[in-house]
């Protein structure tokens, strides 16, 4: 019975670039809930944050990522006072969702970055690869 193929160079990309488009849905997901309003503070959105973990194939020796699951954050809704608020509480409070979308862009442009570079190595990878066939 034959094992697990070893990865390649291609399936680490492969992985690298799936784990970027994890960050960027994940932030996505929190600037489109950015400003919502709860009634109750257990209601309240909180933000998403992936979790990544080191995988090494030992048949190859190459590390690369994997995605060991999306969570919600503990952050604190944010309480705001507006009794006028059809969702307001008995005490006249609503609860927002604690998303800093400053951050949120930041996280997305830097996922945007890393998975860019990744598609430039595989291009790289990938011109090195067809020099070397035309050499033989």
């Amino acid at each position: 019975m034959a094992g697990p193929n070893p990865m390649s160079l291609f399936d680490v990309a492969g992985r690298a670039m799936s784990a970027q488009l994890v960050r960027m849905n994940a932030s996505a997901s929190n600037l489109a809930n950015a400003g919502t309003v709860s009634a109750t503070e257990q209601e309240a959105y909180r933000p998403l944050r992936p979790v990544f973990a080191q995988e090494l194939d030992q048949a190859t020796g190459l590390s690369t990522v994997k995605v060991q699951g999306v969570y919600r954050t503990t952050a604190t809704p944010i309480r705001t006072h507006d009794p006028d608020n059809p969702m307001a509480d008995a005490n006249g409070d609503t609860w927002g969702a604690p998303v800093d979308e400053n951050a949120e862009m930041v996280e997305m442009l830097e996922a945007s970055r890393q998975y860019q570079n990744v598609v430039e190595a595989m291009q790289t990878a990938k011109q090195l690869m067809l020099e070397t066939m035309r050499m033989k």
